[in-house]
């Protein structure tokens, strides 16, 4: 922004607010590419996690059945 001595005019302050806007909008792009990639990889390590100790609790609850034959 340029000072001057005059009076503040409504472009100034329209432009002034436009550059806050482009960048606040940059900035959330960028934030939310980040945080979808982190939130996939958390979600998919918790699938995997889930996957794993539920893949062990039923080796744990199966039972064994012995046949004899007499």
């Amino acid at each position: 922004m340029s000072q001057s001595n005059g009076p503040i005019k409504r472009s100034d302050i329209e432009d002034a607010l436009r550059g806050f806007v482009n960048e606040g909008q940059d900035t959330v792009a960028d934030v939310g590419t980040k945080a979808a990639g982190v939130a996939g990889a958390i979600a998919f390590l918790a699938l995997a996690v889930t996957y794993v100790l539920g893949r062990r609790r039923g080796r744990k609850a199966r039972s064994v059945v012995e046949v004899r034959r007499i």
